[in-house]
C-alpha cells in the first residue's frame, strides 16, 4: 500500500499542542510568512493552470475579507511557515470579483483534486472539511445556544454556562469495498450519477458494529450478496461533506443479486475484461477516488480472492 490516495499525503503539522496558545496563533496570524487558504461555499480558491495550486495568500492580501469571515482556523505548519484556513459566509457575492479579483477562482475540490500536489489536495481538504463542520456547528447539539470557536478553530464550546459542553470536528466512518468472485467484480450505480457510471459499494458505520460488520451489512443491504474474508486495504479523507473512507476487499460468499432499489439504480457482476475495455458509455468511478483505486487494484491481481 505504498501508493497515498488523493486527500492523504499532508505534510502540516498540526500542532495539536500550541491550538491552544492565544498568543501564539495571534503572532503566527500576524507573521508576513504565514500563508491563508480561502473557503468560500464549500469551494476553494485555486490558481488556473496545468497543474492547478492553492492560492497561498499572505496576511495583507487577505486581510480584506478577514473581517468577513466566519471562521479562521489553524491547518499546521511546514517548514517554519504556518497555513490558516478562511471560511467565508455563503451569502457573501464572489470574493473574486471584489477584493480577492485576480488571485484565482473559487473551485470545486473533487474538479481540482485528483490534478494538485498531495501536500495541497490535504491542505484543501482539511480546510473545505472544518469550514463545513463549522457552518454547521454555530449551535450546541445539547441544549441549543450559540458555540464560539475556540483552540485556533478546532472546538466550539457551548455559550450557556449551564451547558458548557465542547462540541469537536466531526469524521464520519464509511466502508467501501471492492466484492468480487474470481474474475468478477461487483459494482452498482446510484440513480442521480453520470450516465453509465459504475462503482464500488459502500456505506456509513453504524454505532455497535465493526467495519467488518459494517461492509458485510452494507453489501448484503443493498446488494443481497453475501461476503466473506473481509481484509482492510487503505483509507481516504473524503471532506464530502466530513467522512473518512476505508476501503476493503471481501470475497463473494453467493453470487445472486438482488438490487435493494431504495438504495441503487442497479447492481451487477463485471468481468474484468469489462472493466479493462469498458464499452457502451460505461464509466468507472473518479480517478482520484477510492473506488476507483480498489478497482484498478484488484484488476492488477494487488488483490485477490
Amino acid at each position: 500500500m505504498a501508493r497515498i490516495n488523493v486527500y492523504a499525503g499532508g505534510t502540516l503539522d498540526r500542532l495539536s499542542g500550541q491550538r491552544g496558545d492565544a498568543a501564539w496563533i495571534t503572532a503566527r496570524r500576524a507573521d508576513p510568512a504565514s500563508r491563508y487558504v480561502v473557503v468560500w461555499r464549500s469551494r476553494s480558491l485555486v490558481r488556473d493552470g496545468e497543474p492547478p495550486h492553492i492560492a497561498l495568500l499572505n496576511h495583507a492580501t487577505v486581510e480584506p475579507v478577514i473581517d468577513q469571515a466566519v471562521e479562521i482556523a489553524l491547518l499546521g505548519v511546514d517548514g517554519g511557515t504556518a497555513y490558516f484556513a478562511v471560511g467565508l459566509p455563503a451569502s457573501t457575492d464572489d470574493p473574486t470579483e471584489g477584493p480577492l479579483a485576480g488571485l484565482g477562482a473559487f473551485e470545486d475540490l473533487r474538479a481540482v483534486g485528483g490534478r494538485l500536489t498531495a501536500p495541497e489536495a490535504a491542505m484543501l481538504a482539511l480546510s473545505r472539511g472544518i469550514m463545513y463542520w463549522h457552518e454547521r456547528h454555530l449551535f450546541c447539539g445539547v441544549c441549543g445556544s450559540p458555540t464560539t470557536s475556540h483552540d485556533a478553530g478546532f472546538i466550539r464550546r457551548c455559550t450557556n454556562d449551564a451547558c458548557n459542553a465542547q462540541h469537536f470536528p466531526r469524521t464520519d466512518p464509511a466502508v467501501i469495498m471492492a466484492v468480487s468472485d474470481g474474475d468478477y467484480c461487483l459494482l452498482g450505480r446510484g440513480r442521480d450519477w453520470p450516465e453509465g457510471q459504475y462503482s464500488t459499494l459502500a456505506g456509513f458505520a453504524e454505532p455497535g458494529e465493526s467495519l467488518e460488520e459494517a461492509v458485510a451489512r452494507e453489501v448484503v443491504e443493498e446488494s443481497g450478496i453475501v461476503v466473506r474474508n473481509v481484509r482492510y486495504h487503505s483509507s481516504q479523507p473524503w471532506p464530502f461533506p466530513g467522512s473518512i473512507m476505508l476501503g476493503f476487499h471481501a470475497e463473494a460468499a453467493t453470487t445472486e443479486v438482488t438490487v435493494n432499489h431504495d438504495e441503487l439504480e442497479d447492481a451487477r457482476w463485471f468481468h474484468r475484461d469489462e472493466l479493462l475495455n469498458p464499452r457502451d458509455g460505461f464509466r468507472l468511478p473518479r480517478t482520484e477516488s477510492i473506488a476507483r483505486r480498489l478497482v484498478e487494484d484488484w484488476l492488477s491481481g494487488a488483490i485477490d480472492d
